[in-house]
């Protein structure tokens, strides 16, 4: 119940910082936070109780990668979900261009639907797997954000980046463990340039840990993106 005594889930307030970091994007976010709060739930976008924490564990989560994307960076967004990353980021970049990878036809139908009611043209669906689309397309950068631990998650999209791109995925606490656990898929891959930043710092109650890494597949890669 909202706190107007309306039906419907309770959706935490915009914080402060959200302005910071949306900018001139503010409003295209607070539209797409009001649906994915009302109706994420019930379509297993979010999960129970998500939308009281919408911004602060979710949205902002996200928009603080924002700024690591290249003016003109090809995107892609493995697992999106709800959104997540992806779609927050394809609101905040207009200036580039994403493709939002997920396989669930329930959450691609949505996922279209918000791209066209909040007029974006710098985002497209594809439904499937990342593994699907290697050897289609290359892509300057690849996000992710609670789709499986790095070990799993660098074969799966090491494939879609051209030479010289790179990684970014959200990650929790564990995330230097989970590098230690994938050393020798990322030699296998290499990945080179490894590190995890941590953003929001000065900004968000809540920092945000995120995985970094170049793919280097020969001695003269183009210059990472970012």
């Amino acid at each position: 119940m909202k706190q107007d005594g309306t039906a419907g889930p309770e959706i935490e307030p915009e914080p402060a910082e959200a302005i910071d970091l949306a900018g001139d994007r503010i409003d295209v976010l607070r539209r797409f936070a009001e649906d994915l709060g009302t109706r994420g739930e019930l379509l297993g976008l979010i999960g129970p109780q998500e939308a009281e924490r919408l911004w602060s564990r979710h949205l902002l989560n996200c928009a603080v990668l924002a700024p690591l994307i290249a003016p003109d960076a090809r995107v892609a967004d493995i697992g999106t979900g709800g959104g997540l990353p992806g779609l927050v980021l394809a609101i905040l970049r207009p200036d580039a261009q994403f493709r939002l990878i997920e396989p669930m036809e329930r959450r691609c139908a949505w996922l279209t639907e918000q791209i066209d009611a909040l007029g974006l043209e710098n985002a497209e669906v594809l439904r499937g797997r990342a593994e699907e689309y290697h050897g289609a397309f290359e892509v300057d950068l690849v996000t992710a954000r609670a789709v499986t631990a790095l070990r799993k998650l660098v074969p799966l999209t090491a494939p879609l980046l051209r030479d010289g791109g790179e990684m970014l995925f959200l990650k929790g606490v564990s995330v230097e463990s989970e590098i230690d656990a994938a050393a020798k898929t990322l030699r296998k891959h290499r990945v080179t340039e490894i590190e995890v930043r941590e953003l929001g710092v000065g900004q968000l109650a809540e920092t945000t840990r995120a995985f970094r890494g170049v793919v280097q597949r020969s001695a003269r890669a183009a210059d990472p993106v970012g």
